[in-house]
């Protein structure tokens, strides 16, 4: 079923390529045998639409002609599907194979093996195995979250999206109506920002605390889409990357290894606990909650009433 499938994408490729004026689809109909074959001109219909697009998916212009009687016709002109010249070297080559293999789940690791294939067919070195190991390390950028694929194909056609979305600090999620800008990893989580319309104020959402479905909407965006969207920046502020404090925590023995990493000090308390001090910034509390029962915050006072009051807030619910 898959070669037959190659072969008539094959075959409608050539047609349009080979024409010079643009064919009606019944004329595709007569110059194409699977087309024949086909058991009534709906079932004939739906395969050459699925064609059309497959081709389209796959790189090829075609063109939508009408005719003065106003019969529709279709060609792929070969200047329109014609690739520049390209020129790549052996470590331009590497690193195209090297970006490519960093995605390896959605919907991106067809597209990164298609563009390789492409640059191959385009000249890029033979001699250069873009998916040959080139050191001990391989770059992973991992994508467990259902709702991946919706945002970033919403990021991509500009399209508003809506769904549940639970903060760390509630028991329940709640709707968010947002206008999706860009996606974001940061330190192995995917995070992203756009315009909470609720809200009236740019967000940045973790998806992992998204829940359900991602569900597209009609219309345009409303809010302008800036020029450079600061995913990380804006996280990494939360997370208290730009600290200009210290807290000190008792954080038990053998746990919070990327509270370890941050601190500044680090003290053996016994029983099974340590002290540590770490920078304090907005949202420390919010990751310090994460750790549930192995973190206590020692100082200052209003650190710890706001971790306090979180995880009130989640036993409540």
């Amino acid at each position: 079923m898959a070669i037959a499938k190659a072969e008539r994408l094959m075959n409608l490729a050539l047609c349009l390529l080979g024409t010079r004026r643009p064919l009606s689809k019944r004329e595709l109909r007569e110059s194409i045998e699977a087309y024949l074959e086909a058991g009534s001109d709906d079932s004939f219909n739906r395969m050459f639409e699925r064609d059309k697009d497959d081709l389209r998916e796959l790189g090829l212009v075609i063109e939508t002609v009408e005719n003065l009687d106003g019969e529709v016709g279709y060609l792929a002109r070969r200047d329109s599907n014609r690739l520049p010249p390209i020129t790549l070297d052996a470590e331009e080559a590497a690193a195209l194979g090297l970006a490519a293999k960093v995605w390896q789940q959605a919907r991106l690791a067809g597209a990164a093996s298609g563009a390789l294939q492409k640059l191959r067919a385009a000249g890029m070195p033979e001699d250069v195995d873009p998916y040959e190991a080139h050191g001990a390390l391989e770059p992973r950028i991992p994508v467990h979250e259902a709702a991946f694929e919706p945002l970033m194909l919403a990021c991509r056609d500009r399209r508003p999206v809506v769904f549940e979305y639970r903060k760390a600090t509630a028991a329940r999620p709640e709707p968010r109506h947002v206008e999706p800008w860009a996606l974001e990893c940061w330190r192995g989580h995917w995070y992203l920002a756009g315009w909470d319309r609720d809200r009236g104020a740019e967000r940045v959402f973790r998806l992992s605390r998204i829940t359900g479905k991602v569900r597209s909407r009609g219309g345009r965006f409303t809010a302008e889409v800036p020029d450079v969207v600061t995913v990380r920046e804006t996280v990494a502020s939360w997370a208290g990357e730009t600290a200009d404090r210290s807290a000190l925590i008792r954080l038990r023995t053998g746990a919070g290894y990327p509270l370890r990493a941050k601190a500044t000090s680090v003290r053996e308390l016994g029983d099974g606990w340590d002290e540590l001090e770490i920078p304090y910034g907005h949202g420390l509390d919010a990751w310090l909650v994460e750790f549930g029962p192995d973190v206590v915050v020692l100082e200052p006072a209003e650190l710890r009433a706001d971790v306090v009051d979180r995880l009130r807030a989640v036993a409540k619910g």
